[in-house]
């Protein structure tokens, strides 16, 4: 998500750097930049001549602040220009008084409108809200069905009447329903259609007009570029709409959807969906998506994930263990499996500030060698996960586990030296005395080989050690 469009934003930088400030001629090539990356992530036309108007202004009157480098200073405007185009701030779903709240859920076919609903339900059970989905989808092949099995898998029930019933009966029904059982939310899977129709708008506008729903949420599929844009404004002149779901974020998209909706319809995006899970939607804060944007990292969306994630006793069990260096293959393993209930290993990644970056195909080796640590680690026994010395002293045992994991020896004697060799870090970074991240030959700065010029390698110069010294870690943040 975004990567390309980071990637051009870098190239502003770069032209202002070595500049005593800015001005109004060195400028340009910057800006030029900023327009191009904006095209090329597909947003909207309009919003890109606009953003960089607006960005220009602020620009030439911003005041020379003493210690900023021109850069800084301009990445700081196009920043704060992200956020005002993408919100300013996160808009919270509604909540009526009295209850329920009623939610209508709409979209073009192939979105994932059904999938979000799912989302969105489990993210208000998460909140400690009780959810009704109401399935209205009576077109689409096995349309209920899959709402029906995704409401089985969040624990959140589905109400249906089957496919030869109104959809604006069932609407209707449903709503009752959660009226009488005590629901506080009401969530309704509408039809779509593969193109704004006629037909589809008026079922859309009956269902509303019987349902007086709270929030009119439309499913956008960010894949569509500035499209979505377009069909978002569309939406909203003929049924009126109140904000957006944008799917598929995860996935090759330039971007362009995030930055032209909220502009373009004058709605706001108010969750985002980050992958196929039904636990991958976020509430959507312009904030941290432009600090993902300009490769900032976003720490408050990585506390956020690791508290859904981490059990408090645990992890104070496991910072007790790495202190007296007693982690072992065990606390590796569930560590490992942590990080997959937070996503991706890319993914987890990109929220970390000052994080260095990392090619698709040095990410796709990290996780290659996860996957190998942890076939490896399966086939140890119990008492040789809990003690992993009896593994460095013992040939034998280091063959069993490699034809029992279809590896080589050589692979599982390099997986125990880094693990006794990480577990010693890990001790002496929670005493504070050691300032980079242990790694499992995952690339720098997790480990493997170290970069030119680092200490010890026969190629680094005494100048360009203390330079890469200074440069931030995972074990600095």
């Amino acid at each position: 998500m975004f990567d390309a469009l980071a990637e051009r934003l870098e190239s502003a930088w770069k032209s202002l750097r070595g500049q005593d400030k800015i001005t109004e001629s060195n400028i340009q090539e910057a800006l030029r930049e900023v327009r191009r990356a904006l095209l090329e992530a597909d947003v909207n036309f309009q919003v890109v001549k606009d953003f960089v108007a607006e960005v220009q202004q602020a620009a030439l009157g911003a005041a020379v602040i003493s210690g900023v480098r021109p850069d800084q200073q301009f990445i700081k405007i196009v920043y704060d220009e992200l956020v005002r185009v993408m919100g300013e701030s996160n808009v919270p779903l509604a909540q009526a008084e009295p209850p329920p709240t009623i939610v209508l859920m709409a979209g073009l076919q192939g979105t994932g409108k059904t999938t979000a609903t799912a989302k969105l339900a489990l993210h208000l059970r998460k909140q400690g809200r009780s959810a009704l989905m109401v399935a209205t989808d009576v077109y689409r092949p096995a349309a209920i069905d899959q709402l029906v099995t995704l409401g089985h898998q969040i624990d959140v029930p589905v109400f249906e009447l089957g496919t030869e019933v109104n959809p604006v009966e069932i609407a209707r029904q449903g709503i009752a329903r959660a009226r009488e059982a005590g629901f506080d939310t009401v969530l309704i899977d509408t039809a779509g259609r593969l193109q704004i129709d006629p037909v589809m708008m008026a079922e859309l506008a009956e269902i509303k007009a019987i349902a007086q729903p709270h929030e009119v949420l439309l499913v956008v599929d960010a894949m569509t570029g500035q499209e979505a844009a377009n069909l978002t404004r569309t939406f909203h002149e003929q049924i009126g709409i109140t904000g957006a779901i944008l799917t598929k974020m995860d996935g090759d998209t330039r971007g362009g959807a995030a930055l032209s909706v909220r502009q373009i319809s004058g709605q706001p995006i108010k969750f985002i969906g980050v992958g196929e899970k039904v636990e991958a939607l976020q509430p959507f804060y312009p904030d941290r998506m432009a600090s993902r944007i300009l490769g900032m990292g976003d720490v408050l969306t990585l506390v956020e994930k690791a508290q859904e994630a981490v059990d408090i006793a645990d992890a104070e069990k496991m910072q007790a263990k790495i202190l007296s260096a007693q982690f072992d293959f065990n606390d590796f393993l569930k560590q490992m499996r942590l990080l997959k209930n937070m996503g991706s290993f890319a993914g987890f990644l990109k929220l970390v500030p000052g994080m260095p970056k990392l090619s698709s195909n040095q990410l796709e080796e990290a996780e290659v060698k996860l996957k190998l640590a942890e076939s490896m680690i399966n086939s140890m026994t119990a008492e040789e996960r809990r003690n992993p010395e009896l593994l460095a002293a013992s040939p034998s045992r280091r063959r069993r586990i490699a034809q029992g994991s279809g590896h080589r020896e050589t692979d599982v004697s390099k997986l125990v030296t880094e693990f006794q060799k990480m577990r010693t870090m890990m001790q002496q970074m929670g005493q504070g005395g050691f300032p980079g991240m242990p790694g499992m030959g995952l690339p720098t700065p997790f480990g493997g080989p170290p970069p030119q010029g680092w200490r010890g390698h026969p190629g680094g110069s005494m100048k360009k050690k203390k330079k890469l010294k200074k440069k931030k870690g995972f074990g600095d943040l």
